[in-house]
């Protein structure tokens, strides 16, 4: 998932929602939720901002990164952790009676997963993020490669002393394949080490010939599928409770266009089902403010009003 150019390919949360299980050594549980990816690099809009305008309280927010002193996590590389513009973000949505995920990695590096050398070092990295936010949820956005033993080791203890809810969005491939084979590999290590992780495709760059709402469903019981190899001692319900979906929406790279009838199709067809999370990229893009445009990182280049797709994702769940 990227915040242009970062988009290409495609989770998991701050305090994604309320966790029914919080005590070390349990495992963490989610409610059903929509919580849609922010770029906190961008000046607006800020979190505050659009829940004041939509009353969507659960957030996504993008991306902490590796630094110039390496395994030290920063926002988009740049921006100390505890920066007090966007943790002040964090405390009002909170305030507010809402959540922020937060998420490390997406399209543009340094990934703090590959600065730092060690478990031990990015076990750190992690506890310093969710200690500043004030966060138990935690999304890993992978779109190159990492050291993903390493990752689900310190991931592994994470959950373990905190209950930590983690996912992991990952790129599809293709409608009828779902995830790539790396993203796949990933997650079965994430399942050797013991990490309960919610599953977050990324809907979107990925060829079709099918109609664009349909294609982005069809990815996602595809990944459905793969889970289920991957975790064969669970059944359908917890599988589907256990993954999210994340289109982009407006117009994509590949040169699909994810509108508001494919949003309003998703959104049915993840409460039918009772999937776990449904996201998008991104709320700073939620707006018509260039419709016939290329695709921007401001922007859905298509005809919408304002926050038109936080709206029809936000009762999902509720």
């Amino acid at each position: 998932m990227r915040a242009l150019p970062k988009l290409l390919t495609v989770v998991v949360a701050g305090t994604m929602l309320p966790l029914t299980a919080t005590s070390a050594n349990a495992e963490p549980q989610v409610e059903p939720h929509s919580a849609p990816y922010i770029d906190v690099m961008q000046d607006a809009p800020t979190m505050p901002e659009v829940a004041e305008a939509t009353g969507q309280l659960h957030y996504t927010a993008a991306f902490v990164l590796g630094s110039a002193q390496g395994c030290t996590p920063m926002w988009g590389g740049e921006r100390p952790v505890d920066d007090a513009g966007i943790i002040g973000q964090f405390n009002t949505i909170r305030d507010m009676g809402g959540s922020v995920t937060v998420a490390t990695g997406g399209a543009m590096g340094p990934y703090l997963e590959n600065a730092c050398g060690s478990a031990d070092e990015l076990l750190t990295a992690y506890k310093t993020i969710l200690d500043v936010t004030g966060s138990n949820s935690l999304d890993v956005d992978v779109e190159s490669n990492i050291e993903h033993d390493m990752v689900n080791e310190a991931l592994a203890r994470l959950q373990d002393e905190r209950g930590t809810q983690v996912s992991y969005t990952l790129r599809v491939q293709g409608d009828d394949y779902g995830l790539d084979p790396y993203s796949v590999q990933v997650l079965e290590s994430a399942a050797a080490h013991g990490v309960d992780v919610l599953v977050n495709p990324m809907t979107m760059e990925f060829g079709s010939d099918k109609p664009w709402g349909d294609a982005v469903i069809a990815a996602a019981e595809s990944v459905l599928g793969q889970m289920s190899e991957i975790w064969p001692e669970l059944g359908d319900a917890e599988l589907k409770a256990r993954l999210g979906v994340t289109p982009m929406i407006g117009a994509n790279y590949n040169g699909k266009i994810f509108n508001q009838d494919h949003a309003r199709q998703l959104v049915d067809w993840a409460t039918a089902n009772r999937i776990g999370m449904l996201s998008f990229w991104s709320a700073g893009r939620d707006n018509g403010s260039c419709p016939g445009g290329a695709v921007s990182p401001t922007c859905s280049s298509i005809e919408q009003t304002e926050y038109e797709f936080t709206n029809i994702f936000k009762p999902f769940g509720a």
